[in-house]
């Protein structure tokens, strides 16, 4: 089984994470996001997967090389953005893909069952099948109704009183028809161009259930870190310690008060007298004694000297250094390599 994965986006929602790393392979509980996708693939059969990738394309296959596990890798890069359906169009158009294929977002956390919406598309003789998800608040969301056949009835974008908590996704089963039917060599949307013309025609909803998460966010981000440490999502992560937290080979924190619900990165040193809880550090960082960093996010090679504070939200970037008694507020963002000095407070960008 052949599987195409969209992982062309800037990732703009996360930056400054994602000015100095790709989305699909940064960090997740001290693994390259792009490897759970990998993973779910690999239990339900995929042993290909074509990478459609952009921004910092050359950074994802340096990454990932030309296999994971089971899954040989290909990769596709985009010269010019394509959306949704184009990086289909343009794979086949490169004779990469056969005659029926998985396509799937590249920034979803999720464990639902993927055999059981291709057994359903293979049973119904379906030209396109999407998962669909029940969410408990559908006010971010276009909502996709289905008769009781499972037969797509509309596309409705965000609506007072939507029909159904049941969203898009992102988890498609294309026949070959469906992709000559994508427009050639420009953006092309399923949602808005493909999928609402399949309407009546061969068009099915999978009712899938289980964990989803889209984390192009900030804070979704963190959520999908804490599911995975309190395995609310099926993973293959090592154990974790007492407090719930994830501390990989190779780093120092004796001394250091590490959790709740937190993962530190490869070769980091926490000093004596600090606190790390609900928050991530990527590899290589420094964090003096005596600070406190709660709810943050902080990136590869950043260094904190000694008594400083990180508030809930707060970002910051790679290779970024910050003086002793400074204070990094609620929801700041610090850019990679960017220095901190004098012990100033950083306030939200």
């Amino acid at each position: 089984m052949q599987a195409l994965v969209l992982a062309g986006g800037e990732g703009t929602r996360l930056r400054p994470l994602t000015l100095s790393v790709p989305k699909p392979v940064m960090p997740l509980a001290n693994r390259p996001f792009l490897t759970f996708v990998l993973d779910w693939l690999e239990r339900h059969g995929v042993n290909e997967a074509i990478l459609s990738c952009g921004f910092l394309s050359e950074a994802v296959e340096r990454v990932l090389g030309e296999r994971y596990g089971g899954i040989a890798l290909r990769y596709v890069v985009e010269d010019e953005p394509l959306g949704t359906a184009g990086p289909v169009r343009h794979a086949a158009d490169l004779g990469l893909v056969a005659d029926r294929l998985l396509v799937l977002n590249g920034d979803v956390l999720t464990d639902f069952d993927l055999s059981a919406e291709l057994a359903q598309h293979e049973a119904k003789g379906a030209l396109a099948t999407l998962a669909l998800i029940a969410v408990p608040d559908t006010a971010g969301y276009g909502v996709v109704p289905t008769r009781d056949d499972l037969q797509v009835e509309a596309f409705l974008e965000k609506t007072a009183a939507p029909p159904t908590n049941r969203i898009n996704a992102g988890a498609y089963v294309l026949e070959r028809e469906v992709m000559e039917r994508i427009p050639a060599g420009r953006a092309v949307s399923f949602e808005h161009e493909v999928f609402p013309q399949l309407v009546g025609h061969g068009l099915y909803g999978y009712l899938a259930d289980g964990y989803w998460l889209d984390i192009g966010t900030p804070d979704r981000y963190l959520e999908a870190t804490y599911d995975l440490l309190a395995e609310r999502v099926e993973s293959a992560l090592p154990p974790r310690d007492e407090t719930g937290s994830l501390v990989a080979e190779g780093s120092i924190t004796s001394g250091a008060r590490i959790g709740p619900m937190s993962v530190i990165g490869h070769h980091c040193s926490v000093g004596v007298g600090s606190t790390v809880e609900r928050s991530v550090l990527h590899d290589d960082v420094r964090v003096g004694a005596g600070s406190t960093i709660t709810g943050a996010v902080v990136a590869q090679g950043a260094r904190l000297e000694d008594a400083v504070v990180v508030e809930e939200g707060a970002m910051v970037g790679a290779g970024a250094s910050v003086s002793a008694a400074s204070r990094v507020e609620r929801g700041a963002r610090i850019d990679p390599g960017a220095v901190v000095s004098g012990g100033q407070p950083v306030g939200p960008a």
